[in-house]
């Protein structure tokens, strides 16, 4: 239970880098000495030093590092990157003992990290909490496993399954499902993945920002699929505030901020999308929509995760909502509406 105990702070401390790391992972670090914490730290901000470094300098008495043992959530780094290797700074520090939650995905380091470790004679023991460990980093393992982005589908439907009511511009207000409580948990999301995707017919129907309002943290990378591009000028996607991708088929010329990226728009417009953002180095897509977007990465089975929020209101028609054929792993009561949460088996 002792190992437990220390890994859950790790995984506490981890916790705080959300929204500010990515597309690295979330990692916590527990000096431990005599059963009594004598040192921790986690990785703050993307291209600053890790998790192990923040907890070995956070120790006042520097001897007692030889006594410690230290506990982290993802195996130290053994690569040059933007930060030395963490494996060096344990050995050098004299460190006998290491316990990890989980290896780390990375072909950089992938058991390299380890092994540099024991080389060094340093007692190594990896698998604590290792379930709860790798779906904190849920999104790093399959960017790296995968090699493409983490999926996240996200969408609010009525009672009786609608998603709006039939729109034909943005002069006609949307149909609001989601109240001010359950919109802060959207915008949660929104700052948890590094990039927000809809398409075309959305921006032209609601003309949105797609940034983080409504809660704390980074702004995601603003992505639509514009085929024909119909999304005017002076709309809220084009105003360069934020870093924004335009998927299009026609040749556009970019903008602060804005840049238009063409291709085919084939049967394979997806993948070809979620490569184009994997190799941008982007690690999470968070898909708002609309129905037509949504049913397409439903379909072609590209999609890691779905969260449906579900009011309690009946509309009788409208735009209905995508429909999965699973049931959801979770429910869950939230400020009055349901949330479904989903995970894909394929």
């Amino acid at each position: 239970m002792t190992e437990e105990k220390y890994m859950s702070r790790c995984l506490q401390l981890a916790r705080f880098g959300d929204g500010y790391v990515a597309p690295n992972p979330m990692v916590g670090a527990v000096l431990v000495c005599d059963d009594k914490i004598i040192g921790e730290g986690y990785h703050r901000h993307y291209g600053e030093a890790h998790a192990e470094p923040n907890a070995i300098h956070s120790v006042k008495d520097k001897e007692l590092l030889k006594q410690a043992t230290l506990y982290v959530s993802l195996e130290p780094c053994s690569h040059y990157g933007k930060t030395p290797p963490c494996a060096n700074l344990i050995v050098s520090s004299g460190i006998p003992r290491v316990v990890i939650g989980t290896l780390d995905p990375n072909p950089k380091v992938s058991g390299r990290g380890v092994d540099i470790l024991r080389k060094a004679g340093i007692e190594v023991v990896v698998g604590v909490l290792e379930d709860e460990c790798r779906e904190l980093n849920k999104r790093f393992f399959i960017y790296q496993t995968q090699k493409r982005p983490y999926v996240l589908l996200k969408w609010a439907q009525t009672q009786d399954g609608f998603i709006d009511r039939i729109r034909t511009d943005c002069t006609e207000p949307p149909l609001q499902i989601s109240n001010e409580i359950t919109k802060q948990l959207t915008h949660k999301m929104r700052s948890e993945n590094q990039s927000i995707l809809v398409g075309a017919n959305t921006v032209l129907l609601d003309n949105p920002s797609l940034t983080v309002r409504n809660w704390t943290g980074k702004s995601p990378i603003r992505i639509a699929i514009d085929s024909n591009g119909r999304i005017p000028e002076n709309f809220n996607l084009m105003d360069g505030s934020i870093p924004t991708l335009i998927f299009t088929q026609k040749v556009r010329t970019n903008k602060t901020h804005v840049e238009f990226i063409h291709i085919d728009f084939d049967s394979n417009r997806l993948k070809t999308i979620l490569q184009e953002i994997y190799e941008r180095n982007i690690h999470s897509v968070l898909v708002e929509g609309g129905a037509t977007i949504l049913n397409s990465f439903i379909e072609e089975g590209l999609w890691d995760e779905a969260n449906v929020e579900v009011s309690p209101q009946r509309i009788n028609e409208g735009v209905a909502a995508p429909v999965l054929q699973l049931q959801p792993v979770t429910r869950q009561l939230f400020a009055g509406h349901e949330w479904l949460f989903f995970k894909n088996k394929t």
